[in-house]
């Protein structure tokens, strides 16, 4: 019999404990709801487009680094390729060197050429 009644102390107790916690919770949820409702009132809004543009274009080029090394580790895992894709580079650089160191006049040419783009996008 005694056992019993302790029983049911507990549960009422429980049920009273679970009830404040509700309405505890309940106030907490309004009070940071409150919070948050003052803060977004705070944001210049006409900046956040700006933010989202840049954090677009971040996201973007996230996404093609990702991408570009998958597609690089899936290349050099196939035996002879990159092997092919060094030599292929050599070529490259040397007949672009070829073409455009050769003589004075070219030589001139290129260091006025960098000179213009670095101008053009960096001042």
């Amino acid at each position: 019999m005694i056992d019993s009644t302790t029983e049911v102390k507990e549960t009422t107790q429980d049920d009273s404990s679970t009830s404040a916690a509700e309405v505890d919770f309940t106030e907490r949820y309004s009070e940071v709801i409150g919070k948050v409702n003052e803060t977004l009132d705070k944001v210049d809004w006409s900046q956040v487009g700006r933010v989202g543009k840049a954090s677009g274009v971040l996201l973007a080029v996230i996404v093609a680094q990702i991408l570009i090394k998958g597609v690089l580790d899936t290349i050099n895992l196939l035996p002879i390729v990159p092997g092919l894709l060094e030599l292929l580079g050599l070529v490259v650089v040397g007949s672009w060197s070829w073409k455009n160191l050769t003589t004075g006049e070219k030589r001139s040419a290129v260091m006025a050429k960098l000179q213009t783009l670095r101008k053009e996008y960096l001042s």
